[in-house]
């Protein structure tokens, strides 16, 4: 499902949540003998009493003094049964920093130029596709997928799609028809490279281009091109598409308002632009892997992943991630993604922090924003 803004709108439950870290915050200051940990617990046990139409809440916080996870409330509404924290939950649109790591690697590796057309690297009848859309797949370059700058209309926050996926949950999805969905449903927003219009069509054409480079389903590639056991993912996987591993717990229900959207079929999000299941501890994990330069053979395509913090620029945009300032202008720029089912992950690295975050609930929930980092920076200083 579409997510249009890393750092979401609203206040909402963030308003209580950061209110709580505060006043722990405050009390350090004045001498209160509370550790991080227990405060950072604290606060999350205030958030579920305080929020009891979302069921839990999962936190992971790393620095280079602190490796804290938990969680308070339930894994689903009604339940008595206190959420894991190791619970799995799908990521949808974090898995878009997968993909584009993914892809990036294989520019590493020679396979791939971020200035091909991705007609050269798509299957035909999805070319056809784009050019009965009204697309020149030879104009839109593999930077533009990354960059969401290709011009594509997203089929996934079109509000037809929205609606079929959430009153027919057992439907399943092919790429194609995805595909075709954004194709019928839309015009081009902007020639490609012009304009930065989120797309999710985009990524689940980065998963085809990804797939038909290496020659392997998409899950495997991202298992080979991002080292998943050298970094790890234990909990981490394609849902569907390739077996749950061993050590992965079972996931805990998301839903949108009251509907229970944990038994839907996954293919609606599937693709790329979404699909991986995984936990707080192993997207903290990735996102540190990834920041601290041990997914990339180069620092060069790092710094090209992240382009230039707070950019106006398209040019200058990253790709998969997206930059936020915290602090005002003498704070520090920190990279991450949201997704879709109340998923947030960031990594500030001047302060070396990194925070993942689940809240089960897709509705009206709000993602965490400058206040809320700072304030995580604050207690771990």
């Amino acid at each position: 499902m579409s997510n249009r803004s890393l750092w979401g709108r609203g206040r909402g439950w963030l308003a209580a949540f950061v209110g709580v870290l505060a006043l722990a915050a405050s009390a350090a200051a004045a001498g209160a003998p509370t550790p991080v940990a227990a405060r950072l617990a604290a606060a999350a046990d205030a958030f579920a009493a305080a929020h009891p139409t979302y069921p839990g809440v999962a936190l992971a916080v790393v620095s280079p003094r602190l490796q804290w996870t938990g969680s308070a409330g339930h894994p689903a509404l009604g339940s008595h049964t206190l959420l894991d924290p190791r619970a799995g939950f799908r990521i949808a649109s974090v898995t878009k920093t997968f993909t584009a790591a993914a892809t990036l690697r294989l520019v590493e590796e020679g396979r791939l130029a971020l200035d091909d057309p991705i007609g050269e690297h798509l299957a035909p009848a999805t070319v056809a596709l784009l050019r009965n859309g009204g697309y020149d797949p030879q104009a839109i370059r593999v930077r533009h997928l990354l960059m969401h700058t290709s011009g594509l209309y997203d089929y996934a926050s079109d509000p037809t799609f929205v609606e079929y996926v959430l009153t027919h949950g057992r439907h399943h999805w092919t790429r194609a028809e995805q595909v075709r969905f954004a194709m019928t449903h839309g015009k081009p927003y902007a020639p490609p490279g012009k304009e930065f219009h989120y797309a999710d069509t985009g990524y689940v054409l980065l998963g085809q281009i990804v797939e038909r480079t290496t020659a392997r389903p998409l899950g495997s590639a991202f298992r080979r091109l991002l080292g998943f056991e050298k970094l790890g993912l234990t909990h981490t996987f394609l849902e569907s598409l390739e077996p749950r591993p061993p050590a992965a717990r079972p996931r805990a229900h998301q839903y949108y308002q009251r509907i229970d959207a944990t038994g839907f079929d996954p293919s609606f999000d599937l693709y790329g632009g979404g699909g991986l299941v995984s936990t707080v501890g192993d997207l903290a994990r990735f996102y540190r892997a990834l920041l601290h330069r041990h997914v990339f053979e180069r620092p060069t395509t790092l710094r090209i992943m992240l382009g230039k913090p707070n950019t106006r620029r398209i040019a200058d945009l990253g790709m998969g991630i997206f930059s936020n300032r915290f602090g005002g202008r003498s704070g520090e720029d920190c990279w991450g993604h949201s997704g879709f089912w109340g998923v947030t992950v960031i990594h500030c690295p001047a302060s070396d922090v990194t925070v993942a975050l689940t809240v089960n609930q897709a509705d009206n929930f709000d993602r965490p924003s400058q206040q809320f980092v700072a304030t995580i920076l604050r207690l771990l200083r």
